[in-house]
């Protein structure tokens, strides 16, 4: 039940976004009376035969400039920003690595000799 009231709210919304000039048409028929009587700039001078029909421009002015800018947030949230991003050229002809001097190092010296292990390391002597 929630579902249903809540989707004919909705779909009222929708239809009065869409038809807000019919619902004011509307209104004014059935409020002819009233707004001819309370709400018409003319309502002073009888000989002008306005019945309210100012004040229903008014609201009908009122109404396509309402939707005029509902269109305008609609465009911009549309909006879309392109990029383009430049395709990255890959060359194979020229060496990744460009040659450059190899470095120098020094020779490798081998530094290790056993000849002082035996000054170093002697075994214990032995007591017998």
């Amino acid at each position: 039940m929630l579902r249903r009231l809540t989707a004919i709210v909705l779909l009222l919304a929708l239809i009065n976004c869409s038809f807000s000039r019919f619902v004011v048409c509307t209104g004014f028929g059935l409020n002819r009376a009233y707004i001819s009587q309370k709400l018409c700039v003319n309502r002073t001078r009888p000989w002008l035969h306005c019945n309210g029909k100012c004040y229903l421009m008014k609201k009908l002015r009122q109404a396509k400039e309402n939707e005029r800018k509902q269109t305008e947030k609609d465009n911009l949230s549309r909006l879309e920003i392109n990029f383009f991003q430049e395709a990255l050229v890959l060359s194979f002809l020229q060496p990744v690595i460009p040659n450059q001097q190899k470095a120098k190092f020094p020779a490798y010296s081998y530094g290790y000799s056993s000849r002082y292990t035996e000054t170093l390391f002697r075994p214990p002597k032995t007591l017998a």
